[in-house]
């Protein structure tokens, strides 16, 4: 009795053509000097995706309020200092500080050393910050893109467990009050499968323009943190 032989739809046939030869055209493509960059470097770089200059002037630099200038406005402005969790949710639950979550334009990740809560000022801050810089963003290939909150409020036990990996940590921060939060620079949700240094670079001065327009506003302070890899900033 003759074996029966299965043949499989062109469907598949011609997938699998198209998989060997897209592999063959990138390893082919590949030195052996660039082989720690990362797959979608190679990707980027085989089928020629190039940087695509949007012409986006530079803010991050005019962000460069210190800390003396506006530290007691903050002081007053915001909620006493929590000793623990347990004290911060008191106040919360009294509405002098809000729980924050992922809102539009912007997402909150895993907060080691701080809790996910701003006072109203700084709610209403961050929400502005992330409704302008979608708008900033809208009409590029990058268009709704999230950045990323990195720190929020702190309480004096959040300080005890910093100084353990780093002494120089102060006690005199905005984030004790409730009104400041640090935004990353350097890592944002791109609703785009190539992302390029130079897409990572408009983000980048993207939102530092839209905080710098808020500051002039007089509706915050700022700082470009060059070694932490963030924007400080802080509701007035």
């Amino acid at each position: 009795m003759s074996k029966r032989i299965r043949v499989k739809p062109l469907g598949y046939v011609v997938i699998s053509i198209i998989g060997l030869f897209i592999a063959f055209f990138i390893v082919s493509g590949i030195s052996p000097k660039d082989r720690d960059k990362g797959f979608r470097w190679y990707i980027n770089k085989t089928i020629g995706r190039e940087c695509v200059q949007y012409g986006q002037q530079i803010y991050s630099r005019k962000l460069k309020d210190l800390l003396p200038g506006y530290i007691a406005v903050s002081r007053a402005s915001g909620i006493g200092k929590c000793n623990d969790k347990r004290e911060l949710l008191r106040k919360a639950a009294g509405r002098e500080i809000f729980r924050i979550r992922d809102g539009r334009g912007y997402l909150i990740e895993d907060l080691s050393y701080s809790y996910p809560y701003l006072t109203k000022e700084g709610k209403e801050l961050l929400k502005e910050i992330g409704k302008r810089f979608r708008k900033k963003i809208s009409g590029t290939p990058l268009r709704g893109s999230d950045f990323k909150i990195t720190s929020m409020t702190r309480t004096n036990e959040i300080l005890r467990k910093l100084r353990k990996s780093n002494s120089n940590v102060s006690g005199n921060s905005p984030h004790f009050y409730g009104n400041a939060f640090d935004i990353s620079y350097v890592r944002f949700s791109a609703k785009k499968w190539f992302v390029t240094d130079c897409d990572k670079y408009y983000l980048k001065e993207a939102l530092a323009e839209v905080i710098w327009q808020l500051r002039e506003e007089k509706r915050c302070w700022a700082t470009y943190e060059i070694k932490q890899g963030c924007f400080h900033v802080v509701a007035r």
